[in-house]
Parts: structure tokens; sequence; C-alpha cells
């Protein structure tokens, strides 16, 4: 299976808002502003999938299953709920105790922003991206996916969980 390296996708942004000769063009900076929303969600899919099958199973079809049933919508979902205070009913008998830290709280704050700003970038011909914008967004990304990564173990797994399994309430 060929994993999306988030990296990649954050270079790819780079070098499409590097500023060369004149401004970068809208649609440059528009694929560098959902490069950089799509390196934090190839990087939860994959976290994810490796979780319930298994680095070392990557190659297997089931893998691929479980990568490919992550919805944008139920990520933007998840990470909206978790920076409520307090943490909404359904979620909270699977919570880590004393709640999800900060850096599970900015990583799910930075998801909800960038797909925003993705959903923008992809959809809305009225809007004029910024160069600026899409380098900040960037940089957002890639200090999102620090935190997600350095993030307690436990409260990433139970993240993960929640994110594949939704509670019934």
């Amino acid at each position: 299976m060929a994993i999306l390296n988030p990296d990649h996708l954050f270079d790819q942004a780079d070098v499409l808002i590097a500023s060369g000769v004149g401004r970068p063009r809208q649609v440059d900076i528009r694929r560098a502003i959902s490069a950089s929303y799509y390196g934090l969600f190839h990087a939860v899919v994959t976290a994810a999938a490796d979780l319930v099958i298994g680095q070392n199973n990557r190659a297997q079809p089931r893998y691929g299953l479980v990568y490919r049933s992550i919805d944008h919508n139920r990520l933007r979902e998840l990470c909206t709920d978790l920076q409520k205070q307090p943490l909404p009913d359904k979620y909270k008998r699977y919570a880590p105790h004393g709640g999800f830290g900060v850096d599970i709280k900015i990583f799910a704050t930075a998801v909800v922003e960038l797909r925003e700003k993705r959903h923008i970038a992809d959809y809305d011909p009225m809007v004029q991206m910024k160069q600026s914008d899409a380098i900040l967004l960037t940089r957002t990304a890639r200090a999102a996916l620090i935190r997600f990564q350095n993030a307690n173990p436990d409260e990433r797994a139970v993240f993960l969980t929640l994110l594949l399994f939704e509670p019934r309430r």
C-alpha cells in the first residue's frame, strides 16, 4: 500500500507557495492549503489503521479497509467535539482519566481550522487566497502533527478509537 507521507504533502505545499519570480498563482496557493490539510488527514488515517491492523500489515487488504473507512466529516465532528467544555456526554465514558491533554486539543483545533480553509480553497471561487495564509496554514499543520505525535499514547489511542467507532448515545 502506498501510504501518503504527511511530510511530503507539507513539502509539496512549501514548493507551491515558494516565492519565486512574482506572486504564486491562486491555484498554487489553494493547492498548498489543501495539501496541508491532507497531510494531517493522512497522518491520522495511517495512525488509525496502524492501531487496528498494525504497521507490519500495511500490505494487507484489511489495512486499506480501515484506512479508507475514515470520513472527513467524522474527523471534523470529533475534533469539534473535543474542543467543547465540558466534553459531550457521548465521549465521557471513553475519555482518558482527566480528559484529553493539550496536545490532542491543539491538534483537534488545527484539524478543524485546516479543514475549513481547505474547503474554502477547494470550492469557493469568490475568495482571494493569500500566500501568507498558505504559509501560516502549512506551519500550523506541521506543528499540529508534532503535537499529535507527542501526545500521550493512551490519549492518542482513545482519539483514534473514537474516530473509528463513534459512540452510540
